[in-house]
């Protein structure tokens, strides 16, 4: 048991899985509350990966990792890690609760240098997050942004003085990279395809590639083709530049976190630095934390989709069919205790994928 782990009290749960579930927790000595997820400790090796890279990472732009223990309860042995709560909820949340087809854009270039900072940080020591999306970024109370959910996360080889690396890919389809779609590889460069994706989630409320009908063509058309997302009509011009600069279908020419803190989208002292296309070299919640009280959310983790997969059958299994998996104890689907109706946003939201190349 980490010995910083603090004595608690389990309270309300705000959101249940097949293997998890995510509680509030009030810390006994202090009164302090924060997020604990608990897994069957015979099931619990994916909650220890995500445990094992909270424990390495330490940014403001990042949910907090608190500790862990094991406890009994109830005649189970249960593996519980403790992290901050942000209690501003999801960026997908605000953009619900304020009812507009998206945010303003002065909130949209504050929440996007806070999730580059985060990605500098995670990247600098050899760590790709694999699932970037407006769910996956909290707003604590100080306004701040904090990247969530490091369940897709991986080491990337030779980055950060690190050669180990997963083999997996993974995170939430309409989001995903070319390269991610096709099974060729999901590095530092796909964080960066996300990034504008998920602006383009900010400024119109809706996901990226929402004009297409169904998901399987939308898989196909973000892995096979010349397309990018549709850019906002709405967007300042520097808006549209940043969103070029990140989604180029080449992963290599697409600029790093650290560039694209100084495109004066996001740039603090609004200076544009060129990307010469070099590569560049807190905390996990499943649960997105929402004032309202209607709230759905279905994520699905799915195994084995190799290389040599025929590009057909890796569409289908992406747009949720199920030729060529198999299910090995790793599938996380998670049963929001709270639900929320159903709306146009989520139609290609409804899985986030763990594959293994």
């Amino acid at each position: 048991m980490d010995s910083s782990a603090p004595k608690w009290t389990r309270g309300t749960i705000l959101g249940a899985g097949t293997t998890a579930t995510v509680s509030m927790a009030t810390d006994s000595d202090t009164g302090r509350t924060f997020a604990v997820k608990s897994s069957p400790l015979s099931e619990s090796s994916w909650l220890q990966k995500e445990r094992e890279f909270h424990s390495n990472i330490s940014s403001p732009h990042v949910i907090s990792y608190l500790g862990y223990d094991v406890t009994s309860e109830n005649g189970r042995s249960l593996y519980n890690i403790f992290l901050e709560y942000a209690d501003g909820g999801s960026i997908s949340d605000k953009i619900q609760r304020e009812g507009t087809p998206g945010l303003d854009e002065s909130d949209i270039r504050c929440y996007t240098r806070g999730i580059l900072k985060a990605l500098s940080y995670m990247h600098s020591i050899g760590i790709a997050h694999c699932d970037i999306k407006g769910k996956n970024i909290l707003i604590g109370s100080d306004g701040l942004t904090k990247i969530a959910d490091l369940g897709c996360a991986k080491r990337v080889v030779g980055v950060g003085g690190d050669d180990k690396s997963s083999s997996s890919i993974g995170g939430t389809p309409a989001f995903m990279a070319p390269e991610v779609v096709r099974g060729e590889s999901q590095g530092l460069e796909a964080d960066i395809w996300a990034v504008g994706c998920s602006v383009i989630e900010m400024v119109t409320g809706k996901l990226p590639w929402s004009e297409m009908d169904g998901l399987f063509t939308t898989m196909n058309r973000i892995g096979f083709s010349d397309n990018l997302p549709k850019f906002p009509n709405s967007i300042s011009e520097e808006g549209r530049d940043f969103l070029e600069k990140c989604l180029r279908r080449n992963p290599e020419k697409r600029w790093t976190s650290k560039e694209l803190l100084q495109h004066p989208f996001v740039s603090e002292t609004g200076v544009v630095i060129d990307s010469h296309y070099r590569r560049s070299p807190k905390s996990v919640l499943d649960l997105w934390f929402s004032d309202d009280e209607d709230e759905d959310e279905d994520v699905v983790d799915m195994n084995c989709i190799t290389t040599t997969c025929d590009p057909v059958d890796r569409i289908h299994i992406l747009s949720g069919g199920c030729r060529g998996i198999s299910n090995d104890g790793d599938d996380e689907e998670w049963i929001p205790v709270r639900s929320r109706k159903d709306d146009d946003r989520q139609s290609s939201d409804n899985h986030r994928l763990i594959t293994t190349v």
